[in-house]
């Protein structure tokens, strides 16, 4: 008998041997050659068919898998198709053998199609609210075809009735990797799913929808969520429901706190009318922006912090098994960003603080705060006040309230000067306080005449520093002015006076302060008459508030941070300083310093002149004439400088003057994160305001109290519809006792958790704890 190792070889070794070979991994090969197809798995040949012969084929990338050799993804590569065609023969092997797999390439035969004249109808009956199932009665076709239709329509696939959900499931889903749970199991647990819920305060994209209803789980233990996951797979979950379980000296258990703050900033209602989800997802849009919110609390300042951290510890504070991790969260901030209504999202947010607490608009401060950039691209320069450099940056424009609380923020294109962006702001101001005067309060970078006048028209107040040189006020006119204004005693040397600008067409009000020095002024402009003099000094000052507000977040919410290292084309046209005009004002000081040092010389030499030797200034000048002839060299050269300058334009399109792709740093997502930090800073402010009357040194220790409360452990207790958090001490028994009626101002507003509907708990303090906070 001929042994194994006599056989000759299907494809004996050639030159061209390698080239007809594609691997399949490291174990498996598929050989191609004089249309011939060999499988081979470790040198032993499972497969040989003729190419073209699909059904073994077919079975060929079904024996891979069967056997464990190969991976779905790695036979696809290998023959050239989708992974969702090797599954597809898997199924078809497993139902009705070969057989199954050797049918022709075509459209199954009794099974009618979508006509292309029946798109409008089904457009018009999913409009109409039917079902895929009726529509596929209607029509006389598989609910499949419809189901396909619809989604290349656009259409999202909604949650079906409970009753059609147990024989609407694909079992053998092409998206689940792996093994999933039994059809039977399945089938059991998606029976009970209910409708899509809506949050308790938030407008429901459709009316029917009820505005009740709270997420499910179908876990049994909260800290293995595999069939919510499960199901999210499956396009049937749009958000994990929050599910809390029991555990000891849980890690920022405090910042549970903070939960009735952000709800009554309307954040997760205001989020789901904006935005309405992420899709299927078991991060949904409400988890998104809790984890965003506890993240800047807990001072976990970028997505990218989330490595440093556990993500099941974080997970137990938002009710799951895991929090999302870097890829998980940065993905569905570019999922939102994708839809650009970030500037909407802000000002439904202003819009709900102006409506809840009108009294503090009546001052808004507006300064811009300028973002370094330090990357590779090349950006437009602006000057960074704080490191006094100019260097490539970006602006946003803040607008904060009395109390220096920030309200929205407006993100600029490429630098705009506050001048340029103020009709901007009062835009958007006008539209949240409607016809209620407001003043609005700046910086000498808004200074603008012009502006002022249309500002008032438009019934605006207006009060900012005086910009250039102007008459110093008589010592006589000040005076003292001594009140208590805000808690705060006061007492400035002020001289109130009026003013003519506009070429005498502005009449405006001047409050000059005088420092203690006697010699500094400060002069205030202002249109508001009505004001005594040291309440408009107050008013003024107190935009350094909204200094300490950048300088806060810059340190403890990584405001500077770049979210993204995205760039987009940018306006090539905008107009930008000239940089030939800036080069020759270099040059035209650097002669002006040169001609102002060889006039020194000259007249140093006129005055050491010995008047003895030269009684005449022609004798002067004919001693020094070397020196005469430099000063008029410098001066011809000053003038041609000048003369070129002024041929030069002062602003071009930023395309001539960058010579290259005019871009700018992507601004949705970083206007997105940064509106989550502002309402995060927002509930921090609540807390400090609430410890206010039990902690005596609230103005110094008020936000570094609150932020180690949010930070501290805490063990958590479910106890029927109530969570119950027992946080630590603090370090000493005043702090502790303002703990302590922190949590019971916190427990009053009885607040639920987002996306549950749990009762309050009732206050219990406990001896050895501090204090309780519930969701």
């Amino acid at each position: 008998m001929t042994s194994l190792t006599d056989e000759p070889e299907l494809f004996p070794p050639t030159a061209d041997t390698d080239q007809s070979a594609v691997v399949i991994n490291v174990r498996c090969r598929l050989h191609r050659r004089d249309g011939h197809c060999v499988v081979a798995a470790a040198g032993v040949v499972i497969a040989h068919f003729t190419e073209g012969d699909r059904m073994a084929e077919a079975h060929a990338m079904v024996a891979l898998v069967s056997q464990g050799l190969a991976l779905q993804t790695q036979i696809a590569r290998a023959f050239g198709c989708d992974a969702r065609t090797v599954r597809r023969h898997q199924r078809r092997f497993d139902e009705g053998g070969l057989a199954v797999l050797g049918r022709p390439r075509s459209y199954p035969k009794g099974k009618p199609r979508l006509a292309q004249t029946r798109v409008e109808s089904v457009q018009r009956w999913k409009s109409a609210g039917v079902s895929n199932r009726e529509i596929a009665r209607r029509l006389g076709v598989n609910e499949k075809a419809v189901r396909k239709l619809a989604a290349r329509l656009g259409w999202r696939p909604a949650l079906p009735e409970q009753e059609e959900l147990v024989f609407g499931i694909d079992t053998a889903d092409p998206k689940l990797s792996g093994p999933g749970p039994s059809p039977v199991n399945v089938a059991c647990v998606v029976a009970a799913i209910p409708q899509p819920e809506v949050w308790p305060g938030a407008v429901p994209a459709d009316p029917k929808l009820s505005a009740s209803r709270v997420p499910v789980s179908f876990d049994s233990d909260p800290a293995v969520r595999d069939v919510d996951r499960v199901l999210a797979c499956m396009g049937m979950l749009d958000d994990a429901a929050p599910r809390f379980r029991p555990g000891e000296q849980v890690w920022g258990a405090g910042v549970l706190l903070a939960v009735p703050a952000l709800i009554d900033s309307g954040v997760f209602a205001i989020a789901r009318e904006i935005y309405g989800s992420v899709g299927p997802a078991f991060y949904g849009l409400r988890t998104v922006v809790a984890t965003l919110l506890l993240m800047a609390l807990l001072r976990v300042k970028r997505p990218e912090e989330l490595k440093e951290h556990s993500p099941q510890e974080l997970g137990r504070l938002l009710g799951l098994d895991r929090a999302p991790e870097v890829k998980t969260l940065r993905r569905k901030l570019t999922r939102l960003a994708g839809h650009g209504r970030a500037a909407d999202f802000g000002r439904a947010l202003a819009q709900r603080r102006v409506d809840s607490r009108g009294t503090a608009m009546g001052f808004l401060y507006v300064d811009g705060h300028v973002r370094a950039y330090h990357g590779e691209r090349k950006l437009p320069k602006t000057h960074v006040a704080r490191i006094r450099l100019a260097m490539p940056a970006s602006t946003d424009y803040w607008i904060n309230d009395t109390q220096g609380e920030p309200l929205f923020v407006i993100p600029t294109e490429a630098n705009k000067g506050l001048v340029a962006i103020l009709p901007t702001v009062l835009a958007d101001v006008r539209k949240l306080v409607g016809d209620r005067r407001v003043t609005v309060v700046f910086d000498r970078g808004g200074w603008s005449p012009k502006l002022f006048k249309k500002m008032i028209e438009d019934g605006f107040d207006i009060l900012t520093y005086r910009k250039g040189k102007s008459r110093k006020v008589p010592k006589k006119s000040f005076a003292l002015h001594e009140a208590i204004i805000d808690g705060s005693k006061l007492s400035y040397q002020l001289a109130d006076q009026n003013v003519l600008l506009l070429k005498r067409t502005l009449r405006l009000r001047q409050v000059t302060r005088l420092a203690d020095d006697g010699r500094h002024q400060t002069p205030i402009i202002t249109s508001r008459t009505d004001l005594r003099a040291i309440e408009v000094a107050h008013r003024m000052f107190e935009r350094w508030r909204q200094e300490n507000f950048f300088k806060y977040l810059r340190e403890e919410y990584a405001l500077d941070a770049l979210v993204d290292y995205g760039t987009e084309v940018a306006d090539p046209q905008r107009q930008v300083p000239n940089p030939m005009r800036s080069n020759l004002d270099e040059q035209v000081c650097k002669a002006e310093l040169e001609l102002q040092q060889l006039i020194a010389d000259y007249g140093l030499a006129a005055h050491n002149n010995p008047e003895q030797l030269r009684r005449t200034m022609r004798g002067f000048k004919i001693a020094n004439a070397a020196l005469g002839k430099d000063v008029l060299k410098a001066m011809d050269r000053l003038a041609t400088l000048k003369k070129r300058r002024s041929a030069v334009p002062t602003r071009v399109p930023v395309q001539r003057a960058m010579r290259g792709e005019v871009i700018k740093l992507t601004v949705e997502r970083k206007h997105l994160t940064d509106i989550l930090k502002m309402v995060a800073y927002q509930a921090e402010s609540d807390l400090v305001r609430l410890i206010q009357p039990h902690y005596e040194r609230h103005v110094e220790e008020g936000r570094t109290l609150v932020q180690t409360t949010l930070a501290n452990p805490g063990d958590i207790e479910v106890d029927g519809n109530n969570l119950r958090v027992n946080l630590e001490p603090l370090s000493s028994p005043h702090r502790t006792r303002a703990l302590e009626a922190l949590c019971k101002a916190t427990q009053v507003t009885a607040t639920c958790f987002p996306g549950t509907d749990l009762s309050h708990c009732q206050t219990i303090i406990c001896p050895s704890l501090a204090c309780i906070a519930d969701r």
